[in-house]
């Protein structure tokens, strides 16, 4: 029984990537039973970081593999907003300990052993007309195989616009906006036909004009979903916003 108990340690060790944590379902994959799993972690072989999930208790966990595996357990989860557009390179400043922007379909919350490893929050959004298993603009990051899920930088900065007035401050989302020169017109297009935020829609349209943005050019207002003919007025800790048609 020992030697079985060892071998299947060591298939855990050859099958599982350095960094990446492990579920209870991996580890039957594996041959695990719940109670040899319980083994492993009174021998120190393994270590539980919540019920149900574990690591290799010499490994330093790796963001992107604990990411997918947030993504099996939190439907629609994926890196957003200024985070998205941080991993593209768009960014206002380099912050010495960035906080990680989740978004998901559901209402939620982040495991314990994954905040204190990395500083993240997480945001039940329903921005676009969309269903989780198919999100407009969303893959893996890269388009590299086991990568997480990450926003295209179009949506990501939708994503932006639509927390201002609520977590948001509109000068920082107006530099982020200075970046975007690049963004693909026909696929912002896109995720503004389908947005359901009035608000999100006039706003992107308002700083692509301000800023002289390229693609702002080749949207026309008038085949977006910019409401009705009335200010949209918003009062906030960050002051009043005002929307025009």
């Amino acid at each position: 029984m020992a030697t079985i108990k060892r071998s299947k340690l060591n298939s855990l060790y050859a099958a599982a990537p350095p960094g990446a944590p492990l579920t209870s379902e991996d580890l039957a994959a594996l041959g695990i039973s719940a109670d040899l799993a319980v083994h492993y972690v009174r021998a120190g072989w393994l270590m539980r970081l919540s019920r149900g999930v574990f690591s290799r208790p010499s490994d330093l966990l790796a963001l992107h593999p604990s990411l997918v595996l947030l993504q099996r357990r939190i439907e629609g989860l994926h890196v957003g907003g200024k985070s998205a557009l941080d991993w593209y390179g768009v960014r206002q400043y380099v912050s010495q300990q960035p906080v990680l922007h989740l978004y998901g379909w559901a209402a939620g919350r982040l495991p314990d052993w994954f905040i204190q490893r990395f500083p993240a929050e997480y945001h039940r959004k329903r921005l676009f007309d969309e269903r989780p298993a198919r999100l407009l603009h969303v893959a893996p990051f890269e388009q590299r195989g086991g990568a997480p899920a990450v926003s295209s930088p179009e949506r990501a900065l939708l994503e932006v616009l639509s927390e201002v007035g609520v977590r948001q401050p509109l000068q920082e989302a107006r530099e982020l906006s200075e970046s975007t020169y690049s963004l693909r017109a026909a696929v912002l297009r896109e995720l503004l036909q389908r947005c359901t935020s009035v608000k999100t829609v006039r706003l992107c349209l308002q700083l692509g004009r301000e800023l002289s943005l390229p693609w702002a050019a080749k949207l026309d207002a008038a085949q977006l979903p910019t409401g009705s003919g009335r200010p949209w007025v918003s009062r906030s800790a960050h002051g009043l916003l005002v929307l025009k048609p």
